[in-house]
């Protein structure tokens, strides 16, 4: 059952699987060798543990190219690569990606108005993503800036229950911006 194979799929330690050398691919003068059923049998010639693999009707994959000396399991290729895709993605599934959500205001916000934004960003942190919030200027605003950070702190305090805020009210050309984050 020697066979080589190219697959694109991750394997071991962020390699791809089509990275990893198997049988005559192995070109290093002496591996540590794991078995079948994972008990070390020590360093030896790579010639040897082929020899071994063969007996066995299976192959001789390099795991670990970057360990001294490298790292050979004898295992059935095909059924190894099946377990390795299938191990990444389950890590995948559990994988939780943040999103940002970003909402925005302008200076002149009315309370009712301030109060639907902030339920929105309620919304958004309960949910687990980050918020950024926009105070944009236009014009005549642009002079006033500082007397609407208190805007930004209102809405932080509103929050205050169930979020943190992740980076400070900070000026950027026309806007203001903040981020908060969910309280953990």
């Amino acid at each position: 059952m020697l066979s080589t194979f190219l697959i694109f799929s991750y394997g071991m330690e962020g390699r791809t699987i089509s990275e990893l050398f198997i049988n005559e691919q192995i070109r290093d003068k002496e591996v540590r060798v794991i078995g079948e059923d994972g008990e070390q049998l020590g360093i030896m010639p790579t010639k040897e543990a082929m020899k071994l693999a063969e007996e066995a009707g299976v192959d001789l994959v390099k795991i670990a190219p970057t360990a001294k000396p490298p790292v050979c399991k004898i295992v059935d290729y095909g059924k190894f690569k099946y377990e390795q895709t299938r191990k990444e993605k389950e890590a995948k599934k559990k994988q939780k990606t943040v999103e940002i959500k970003e909402i925005r205001l302008s200076p002149n916000i009315d309370t009712n108005d301030l109060n639907t934004k902030i339920n929105a960003a309620r919304k958004f942190i309960s949910k687990g993503d980050r918020v950024k919030i926009t105070l944009r200027f236009r014009g005549r605003e642009m002079a006033h800036m500082n007397n609407s950070k208190h805007i930004l702190d209102d809405i932080a305090e509103a929050l205050s229950d169930i979020a943190i805020v992740d980076k400070a009210p900070k000026v950027e050309g026309r806007s203001m911006t903040m981020f908060l984050a969910e309280k953990r």
